[in-house]
């Protein structure tokens, strides 16, 4: 069976699709992925990565769709930071539909049999649709999509239409990463163990072995430090002083230099891979990225959830109605908070149980071995 992922451009919406894709390669099937122009770096995965309208930048049409088409939506979605999720999908329709040729192009080129795409990215579905193939959309994290999704295919009507699909399609089924407890009662579709791909590489030898006093991973993620500034990690920073604790701040390539001297028990490191990391620490501070948080929810620590915008409110507010961590703003910031993070054993023992959950969800391989087992699912 020939499989094609598509998802738009960016670690969070390409990365979770790896483990999928992979496991679906290891049962002999052919697969590859498809994105825009930033979605190269999961060629780094070893999995084929197939280019689509190269030139479109995804943020620059948004910005564009918001300015010309959607003013309304654009300034809920400037307003809120885009965390006003039925503001911001319509806009992503509109760069779906911009890539529609190039994406129904390139599936007709080479034929899936079976297509696997992100939410934002339901350009992925009418290229199924215009080949009588099955659809299988695979969620994020904690996002409940079903409203969303046809928020956008509403928007993309006219886009269907044009490619000789009157009547918007539904995917075939619903790929859930959230564990069941964190869902509550809108769960859907088919749940799947939320195997984290970080990209290659180890963790350097001197995170490796274990920390003298208690261990803590902080990231804020590839987006928010270049929307937000580095506001959350010098409150994280200036508390941590006064804590008895390990920091290790996984920023990636923030730069740092205007922090000054930092305090003895905070460690800065460029790339890390977050989950492999999180094997070391009893607790972990972020910025609410869906993997960051179901990293920590599978290592089976407390989590303090940083949200910013975009979907990282929902993200907090599940880790935190689940009692497996905790939400604040910036201003909420401070050694007896860092010090509940690491000392409050309800957290502890919440998110001892989510990660239990999550070892019974099936695995990646599972699941492929049941998406493509003959008339699984049809098209």
């Amino acid at each position: 069976m020939r499989v094609l992922f598509a998802g738009a451009p960016g670690f969070g919406h390409l990365f979770p699709l790896v483990p999928l894709a992979r496991a679906m390669r290891e049962l002999g099937h052919e697969v590859a992925v498809a994105s825009m122009d930033g979605g190269e770096p999961v060629a780094g995965s070893g999995l084929p990565y197939l280019s689509i309208a190269p030139g479109v930048d995804w943020r620059k049409e948004i910005r564009e769709a918001g300015r010309t088409r959607r003013p309304d939506l654009m300034r809920r979605v400037v307003e809120s930071n885009s965390a006003d999720r039925e503001a911001f999908v319509p806009l992503a329709a509109h760069v779906n539909s911009r890539v529609a040729d190039e994406m129904v192009e390139l599936a007709t080129r080479w034929r899936p049999d079976l297509v696997v795409y992100e939410y934002q990215f339901p350009v992925a579905l009418l290229a199924a649709a215009r080949l009588g193939v099955p659809a299988v959309q695979h969620d994020l994290g904690f996002v409940r999509t079903p409203k969303l999704r046809a928020l956008m295919l509403a928007e993309m009507a006219d886009t269907f239409a044009r490619h000789g699909i009157d009547r918007l399609p539904e995917p075939a089924d619903i790929i859930d990463l959230a564990p069941p407890s964190t869902a509550g009662e809108e769960r859907y579709g088919s749940s799947m163990r939320p195997v984290a791909y970080n990209g290659e590489g180890e963790v350097p030898d001197d995170l490796a072995v274990p920390a003298h006093r208690p261990r803590v991973a902080v990231t804020l993620g590839t987006v928010p430090p270049k929307t937000d500034g580095l506001t959350r990690i010098e409150r994280v920073i200036a508390a941590a002083a006064d804590v008895d604790a390990e920091f290790v701040l996984a920023t990636g390539e923030l730069d740092l230099s205007t922090l000054g001297t930092l305090p003895d028990n905070v460690r800065p490191y460029g790339w890390v891979p977050w989950r492999a990391l999180l094997e070391t620490c009893a607790a972990a501070i972020h910025h609410g990225g869906s993997s960051s948080a179901l990293g920590a929810l599978d290592a089976g620590i407390p989590q303090l959830v940083l949200p910013d915008g975009s979907d990282r409110f929902i993200t907090a507010d599940a880790v935190r109605d689940r009692g497996a961590g905790l939400s604040a703003g910036a201003e909420e910031i401070g050694p007896a908070l860092l010090d509940r993070l690491l000392t409050d054993d309800a957290l502890a023992r919440a998110a001892r149980e989510v990660s239990a959950e999550i070892a019974t969800m099936p695995s990646p391989r599972e699941l492929a071995q049941r998406l493509t087992a003959p008339g699984a699912i049809t098209g």
